[in-house]
């Protein structure tokens, strides 16, 4: 019995947070708890745990359209982002201005791309910092938001970092699962993902780079990873993330669903109350995510009534140690101070129902005529 069958009368609906582990996930993680086998060593079980991470990385290749020797494993998207933005050698390094805290922490300095009121790169301002930027030049820009779930042009940035001879880094952890990625199509030379947003393990991520990308180890040691990433792998986690990538794979009508569920509750909400707003709800976005806006409530404030309705909600990223602070996202967009402050974040996933909407939208009205 997993957690959420546990704690039945909880509404889990913050699956941009972390997704509920998939049973095929958790099975090839108890497969092979227990293994001695350090898959550096030659002898028989080292070999087997070897395997074991060789196919999740067949399985992890076969879901994102690369090969397996682009597969780099990390201790999760955060590690995957570091590595592409301090392993490239770049001189100079042009990130948007909405990305995730691992990106704009690891580059303070970095040059920020502007976003449109809609939360969409601008690429004529892209364009500009391409020309005054020294070479070489990375430009790193998530695939979607992981707030509002607006997708970035990904392939007008990559036309255009090839006029410029400059290297382009996607953080995927958010797409991965929800768009349809093919990586040696793409253009993209480096690419980051996370198991634990699609339904395998924390702890675990991968960074994907073209075949001949020179990049620099940020950890070093014992040369696993080809060189690229030393350190024990995390042969559970691995196993785990393999097995959630090909049971995602599988799941493609998994997606419509959540697109209904997502669409039924703003247009609900959106009928009821007129003045609630949906953040960039004109634009191509993750059909699983919306950032909506309630008059008259903060979105701490909102959070905790939610939880205390026995509803799971965030107020933006989940990753600021319990904090929830004005989201920069929403700054980067221009919006006024009021909707920063009382927008949360609604992710819907796969095993979320109509039943669930409905008690989402029956707390979120009741809250709202609460306070207003």
């Amino acid at each position: 019995m997993n957690f959420l069958e546990k704690n039945k009368k909880i509404v889990y609906v913050d699956y941009n947070a972390t997704a509920p582990i998939r049973p095929e996930a958790k099975g090839a993680m108890m497969d092979v708890l227990g293994n001695p086998g350090n898959p550096s060593s030659v002898h028989s079980m080292g070999r087997q745990a070897k395997n074991v991470i060789e196919r999740a990385r067949s399985q992890i290749s076969e879901f994102i359209g690369a090969r397996k020797e682009n597969v780099i494993f990390t201790s999760g998207g955060t590690e995957a982002d570091i590595l592409a933005l301090k392993g490239s050698s770049s001189l100079s390094i042009l990130i948007s201005s909405i990305e995730h805290d691992a990106v704009l922490e690891a580059v303070p300095k970095a040059r920020r791309i502007m976003v449109s009121q809609s939360g969409v790169l601008d690429l004529e301002h892209l364009k500009v910092l391409l020309k005054e930027a020294p070479k070489p030049t990375l430009i790193s820009v998530m695939w979607a938001n992981n707030e509002t779930g607006v997708i970035q042009p990904i392939e007008a940035v990559t036309n255009l970092a090839s006029d410029f001879d400059a290297l382009v880094h996607v953080d995927a952890v958010q797409a991965l699962g929800k768009l349809p990625i093919n990586f040696l199509n793409s253009g993209i030379d480096m690419l980051s993902i996370s198991a634990h947003k699609i339904g395998g393990p924390t702890g675990v991520g991968a960074l994907i780079i073209r075949d001949d990308l020179n990049l620099k180890p940020i950890i070093v040691g014992g040369g696993q990873e080809r060189g690229r990433r030393s350190g024990t792998e995390n042969l559970a986690g691995i196993a785990g993330f393999g097995a959630a990538a090909e049971a995602c794979s599988k799941q493609e009508d998994a997606n419509e669903k959540i697109v209904h569920l997502r669409d039924y509750f703003e247009k609900t909400i959106l009928a009821k109350v007129p003045r609630a707003k949906i953040i960039a709800h004109k634009e191509k976005r993750l059909g699983n995510t919306s950032a909506v806006f309630m008059p008259g409530l903060t979105a701490e404030t909102q959070v905790m009534a939610f939880d205390l309705a026995g509803i799971a909600v965030s107020a933006g990223a989940a990753c600021s140690s319990g904090k929830v602070r004005q989201s920069h996202v929403l700054k980067a967009m221009n919006l006024p101070d009021e909707l920063i402050n009382n927008t949360i974040r609604i992710s819907f996933g796969w095993q979320n129902s109509e039943e669930d909407v409905n008690r989402l939208i029956e707390a979120w009205l009741r809250i709202y005529q609460d306070s207003n």
